[in-house]
């Protein structure tokens, strides 16, 4: 039958062209715009992953951008720290040139400490100017801010990482386990007979030796223990060792300690003309560095076991807990120095650190320079690092007489200068100096290797995987874009003619009329 009013095969085909003609448009938008996802109809759950995946990209770049900041700031810090190396070794060599008085004039010594107040300007003046895009780097303003730092307990504080983590202060809480000694060896003054007691009972030569060096000394029987005292004393400076009364009465012996505390210090006192037995002369150390008495009776301590035969004593470090960690002991000092959360070395009174159980607390309450690495804003993504001072009147703190005595006192008219007489005092100070400006280039520079250039790294590598994701899943495959274009050009162009064919059909029934 032939109908007019409804035209089947028209809608029929004009339905499948408008399928088509979607689809080529679809195809052409895809190879236009080279993305297979333009709209969330395209795919919904596509393009939120998608989206995701942008997101975490821009992070990320910008992460590898922040990083590559702070290696260019750690790189000028180190740099203006070379410099600052450089001068200290020149000033080194000025203080040893000035030690040689006997073959060195005044006016010498006068030309040398002015090059060493030059020297010691020009480092002050590099901590005042260092500094990247107005960012001062070397003046302390990127050290840590500290309070409540008792300074009967602790001499020195130096924080070089501390992560606050939205905290306004982390206490820091500092407890010795076990006390710092020096090398200690006792000789008792007890004597029955002969020259009676306080007094070698026979002609003796004695080796004494220390960090430092050995000096051999000769006495004669009935030499008073204050004398050998003197003699041992006279040499301290070589040795290393000094001498004291026990009890400060010669009668009750002699204690010949090291002059420094720690593991690195030792006393040895030998008698070396000594042919066979016993003899009068003998040394004793503390029994497994038992806690050194505050009045020794030494035939009681004997008898007691705390003290057993010895010619050589080796110095211990300090033990700690600071926040329920066990620090890392080196003489009075004591140090974390790989902590997550707290990085820092304290150097600790003589006092506080040969005292057992001693405690002292004190605040990290800001500071610091806080470098955000990855794409995520959290503590886990970011470094807190703190570059101190350094400035002459901040390097080289060393204890001296219970006062810390810094770089500011090898210039003219401090307590270390030239005309002082110092020359071991102020090579001390020095020599602290340049540790501490070696450790701060080495702490940066394993921080610009280990930490920003590895971090360089695999973000990158995140980024290459992460946009090869993305692009998998909204990319457009002009392989397949094209193939399918070419299908859609030919629907489409097929849709056309069949419309056509189809709405010529009702046509026919114009015949019948004609008939």
């Amino acid at each position: 039958m032939s109908r007019i009013n409804s035209n089947i095969p028209s809608l029929i085909a004009r339905s499948n062209l408008n399928t088509s003609t979607k689809d080529l448009n679809l195809r052409l938008e895809r190879l236009s715009t080279g993305l297979r996802i333009n709209r969330g109809k395209d795919d919904p759950a596509g393009l939120i992953v998608s989206n995701r995946l942008g997101s975490e990209i821009s992070g990320l770049n910008q992460a590898v951008k922040n990083s590559e900041r702070a290696s260019s700031v750690i790189s000028t810090a180190e740099g203006s720290l070379a410099e600052v190396a450089d001068l200290l070794n020149s000033i080194r060599g000025l203080v040893v040139e000035a030690a040689n008085t006997g073959a060195i004039s005044s006016q010498e010594r006068a030309a040398n400490q002015l090059q060493i107040d030059s020297a010691i300007e020009s480092i002050t003046r590099i901590s005042n100017s260092a500094s990247f895009g107005g960012l001062k780097l070397l003046n302390g303003s990127l050290d840590y801010v500290l309070s409540g730092l008792s300074s009967t307990a602790i001499a020195k504080a130096k924080i070089f990482g501390a992560d606050l983590n939205n905290r306004t202060n982390i206490q820091v809480n500092v407890q010795t386990i076990a006390s710092a000694q020096t090398g200690r060896l006792y000789l008792r003054g007890d004597y029955a007979g002969g020259f009676g007691n306080g007094r070698l009972q026979s002609s003796i030569t004695l080796e004494v030796a220390g960090a430092k060096g050995v000096q051999v000394i000769q006495f004669l029987s009935g030499t008073t223990l204050t004398e050998v005292r003197d003699a041992v004393n006279q040499f301290k400076a070589a040795t290393g060792v000094s001498a004291t009364l026990n009890n400060a009465n010669q009668n009750s012996g002699l204690v010949f300690s090291s002059q420094e505390f720690g593991s690195a210090e030792f006393v040895s006192v030998k008698q070396i003309d000594r042919v066979g037995g016993a003899g009068f002369f003998q040394t004793y150390s503390l029994n497994n560095n038992a806690a050194v008495p505050t009045a020794a009776n030494i035939p009681a301590l004997l008898g007691a076991g705390t003290l057993v035969a010895a010619q050589r004593d080796t110095g211990r470090d300090v033990f700690a807990i600071v926040n329920g960690a066990l620090g890392t002991g080196k003489g009075l000092s004591i140090s974390l120095p790989n902590a997550s959360s707290l990085s820092l070395e304290l150097q600790l009174t003589q006092t506080f650190a040969t005292t057992n159980s001693s405690t002292s607390t004190f605040y990290v309450t800001g500071g610091g320079a806080l470098y955000q690495l990855g794409g995520d804003i959290n503590s886990s993504q970011q470094i807190n690092v703190g570059i101190p001072s350094i400035a002459a009147s901040r390097l080289g703190g060393v204890l001296n007489n219970g006062a810390l005595q810094f770089l500011d006192s090898v210039r003219s008219g401090g307590k270390n200068d030239l005309n002082s007489g110092n020359f071991e005092t102020a090579t001390k100070v020095l020599l602290q100096a340049i540790d501490e400006i070696s450790l701060q280039r080495g702490r940066l520079g394993a921080l610009e290797r280990n930490t920003l250039d590895t971090n360089v790294r695999s973000l990158q590598a995140a980024i290459e995987n992460l946009t090869a994701s993305r692009s998998v899943i909204r990319d457009a495959d002009f392989a397949a874009e094209t193939s399918e274009l070419s299908r859609a050009q030919v629907l489409s162009s097929a849709g056309t003619s069949v419309l056509q064919l189809s709405n010529s059909q009702s046509q026919n029934v114009l015949q019948l009329l004609r008939t």
